[in-house]
């Protein structure tokens, strides 16, 4: 059973701080500082404004990636320890102190660091779709025999996070997860094909890192989130929709058996999701401001074309097929997504990539973490060289 943490002060390890989530979390510690505070810190590199950070916030470890650079970084830093690599990352995450470990790093090395958190029972705020993706049933396990509550940070999952609040989950009919359809929604399949790193770099309505913004644009962040879902909330999978939405308000929609559709809005900015996932169950006084329905009085929703975005296509298949697929799928696609931002192949590439990685694939059943790392390696493996 989940249990929510007891009102007062909520002593938080945050993993990946400087990145675009991190920073929106430490803007909400600055705006609720009699509610929350930060005991560890961690990232892998911008190692100046982590300085800054650990000045202000005075967190009892800091957790930097490379080895080399936690040891330079310990030397701006003395009065604090700095500890490095999965290990250092482990030890952030599950530090004594701390009762809520926000993850807002991407990628699968949140995966261990995860468990570790998990094992030392502390609540769990997910910003990292990977974690789940690759390790769902294993990840969710865990947590039910550790009594963690696992609370997405994600605007969609958050939403239907929200909207499942009181209600019997043999009602859910269905959950919707919104996708702005990325910058590239209305471009032709021709154009499509010489799309550059910089355009996919560019998200109309969010700002945010470059993995995920690369996600974005291919669809494969909604693939992923689809995969999440299922595992988050404990449904079947095809109780679980996508549909575009450009305006990005509407952020998930859960249908219930008689119908009625509940939705959560709001301005799309990250500050809600982390609060509510850093409060939660209560909510306390939010940075934005009233919603104001003159600037979005036009709502608009659409299928997702799968034809000229085979990535979701590619994450539903996974789903569907199950045992190791998620994992394989995901750990390929980061591969891939690295190769473009170093030019190293075209945007178009990402699907026709992924679907022929797919295709040789020989799945297993993903009954321990050994396994999990083993078909996240070969996925990697095989990507580099594809």
């Amino acid at each position: 059973m989940q249990r929510p943490l007891s009102p007062s002060v909520r002593k938080i390890a945050l993993l990946g701080s400087t990145g675009s989530i991190g920073q929106s979390a430490l803007q909400v510690v600055r705006h609720l500082p009699e509610n929350l505070q930060i005991v560890a810190l961690a990232a892998r590199s911008s190692l100046d404004l982590l300085e800054q950070q650990v000045h202000e916030f005075r967190p009892a470890i800091v957790a930097v990636g490379d080895e080399q650079k936690a040891r330079e970084f310990q030397k701006r830093v003395p009065h604090v320890e700095v500890v490095a690599g999965t290990s250092g990352l482990c030890q952030a995450a599950s530090h004594p102190d701390a009762d809520i470990a926000l993850f807002a790093m991407s990628g699968s090395g949140a995966l261990m660091p995860a468990i570790e958190a998990i094992r030392a029972r502390k609540q769990i705020a997910l910003a990292n779709k990977e974690i789940l993706v690759s390790a769902g049933e294993l990840i969710m396990r865990l947590a039910r025999e550790n009594g963690v509550a696992v609370i997405p940070v994600d605007s969609e999952h958050s939403a239907l996070f929200q909207c499942l609040q009181g209600q019997d989950p043999k009602s859910v009919r269905r959950l919707i997860l919104t996708a702005s359809g990325g910058p590239f929604r209305t471009y032709s399949a021709e154009r499509l094909s010489t799309i550059s790193v910089t355009e996919a770099l560019s998200h109309p309505n969010w700002k945010m890192g470059a993995k995920i913004t690369i996600d974005s644009s291919t669809l494969m962040n909604k693939g992923l989130e689809l995969i999440e879902a299922r595992w988050l909330f404990d449904v079947p999978i095809e109780s679980v929709e996508v549909i575009v939405h450009p305006q990005s308000v509407v952020h998930s929609m859960v249908e219930y058996c008689d119908g009625s559709i509940l939705a959560q809005m709001s301005q799309p900015d990250m500050v809600l999701p982390i609060q509510y996932a850093l409060t939660w169950p209560e909510r306390k006084p939010g940075l934005l401001a009233p919603f104001d329905f003159s600037r979005y009085s036009h709502l608009t929703f659409e299928a997702p074309d799968r034809k000229k975005f085979p990535c979701l296509a590619l994450a539903e298949e996974a789903l569907r097929r199950g045992q190791s697929y998620p994992c394989f799928l995901n750990a390929a696609n980061e591969v891939l997504v690295e190769r473009l931002i170093r030019n190293d192949l075209r945007w178009a590439d990402i699907g026709f990539k992924l679907e022929k990685l797919m295709s040789f694939h020989r799945p297993v059943d993903m009954v321990s973490l050994e396994s999990i790392l083993l078909v996240d390696q070969e996925a990697r493996e095989l990507s580099r060289k594809a």
